[in-house]
């Protein structure tokens, strides 16, 4: 009698442990678990504050440009450089800078470049993008064109200028020719360089799917080489701007505008530094804002569609 309580109570403890296990600290896992993927994909998604936005993105630049200006102080007060014709004083070139505006010419000059350079580029995209894609995906015109293109790229866009100036004349037509001559290598290679790290996979997936010929191109590979495709694009703005500067300061004329090149080639004639300062700030300011305003955004985009960049 006693052995059947016992074994009634063994039985009744043993189904009772059972029953607990499934709703116990299993359940509470998956539940930590879900909670922490929650809180993860929360993170991931919650909007940077403002002060930490300042503080990460808009101090170091700051601080770096206050530095800058402070040592060029420096060597102007403690007279290591007492020539303002070889370095002159921040507030001299600050004076260049005020003189420009109030006059109405300082934005002329931004624009005259600026335009040139954005048009140029646009060229050379539509120019270098079938180009590059054709390069890559035909053996027969990799091989015959493919090494041109690699010297055309290493080929200093300032060589250019001259047989422009000789083709072409003094206009606008030079200009966009000596841009294109140094962008579209370099973004046609980009290009080149992305479809290359495509997956063969991806491939595959995509002829299976009946993506082929041009539909497989901009469907699969585009996409697939985007990464490639944007840093042959950054490359090629770069370059469209060098060639851009080198063919206004050489090829300086009434007829075209006072652009920054040719802003900076007149400071030299003029022996004003003040001047020749003022058209290197502006081409840097010029050079960094596109990089911020078009080419960073896109980069980000592109890194947080892949999952390589988290949203906050």
């Amino acid at each position: 009698m006693a052995s059947t309580e016992t074994t009634g109570t063994a039985g009744t403890t043993a189904s009772a442990e059972d029953g607990a296990a499934p709703g116990g600290p299993a359940k509470d896992g998956l539940g930590g678990l879900e909670a922490g993927l929650d809180a993860l994909e929360t993170s991931a998604t919650d909007r940077t504050p403002l002060r930490r936005t300042l503080v990460d993105k808009v101090l170091p630049p700051v601080v770096a440009v206050a530095v800058v200006l402070l040592v060029w102080q420096a060597l102007i007060s403690l007279k290591v450089v007492d020539d303002p014709s070889k370095l002159p004083s921040p507030a001299d070139v600050g004076d260049e800078f005020k003189d420009a505006w109030l006059e109405g010419r300082l934005l002329g000059y931004i624009w005259t470049s600026v335009s040139r350079g954005l048009l140029g580029f646009l060229f050379a995209l539509a120019i270098g993008t079938p180009l590059g894609l054709l390069v890559a995906r035909v053996k027969f015109v990799r091989a015959a064109i493919g090494p041109i293109l690699s010297g055309l790229q290493s080929l200093p866009s300032v060589a250019w200028v001259p047989p422009a100036v000789i083709w072409l004349g003094l206009n606008n037509s030079m200009m966009y020719a000596v841009i294109l001559l140094g962008a579209v290598p370099s973004i046609a290679n980009g290009l080149v360089s992305g479809i290359d790290q495509v997956p063969p996979l991806f491939l595959r997936a995509g002829r299976t799917m009946g993506a082929t010929g041009w539909r497989g191109a901009w469907h699969i590979v585009m996409p697939a080489a985007l990464p490639g495709y944007l840093a042959g694009l950054k490359q090629g703005w770069a370059f469209s701007w060098r060639s851009l500067m080198a063919a206004e300061i050489i090829a300086s004329s009434p007829d075209l505008g006072i652009g920054l090149g040719a802003l900076l080639e007149n400071g030299r004639n003029a022996s004003s530094m003040s001047m020749v300062f003022e058209a290197i700030i502006l081409i840097l300011f010029v050079g960094i804002a596109i990089d911020l305003l078009i080419f960073s955004p896109l980069e980000r985009r592109v890194l947080r569609g892949r999952g390589l960049l988290v949203k906050g």
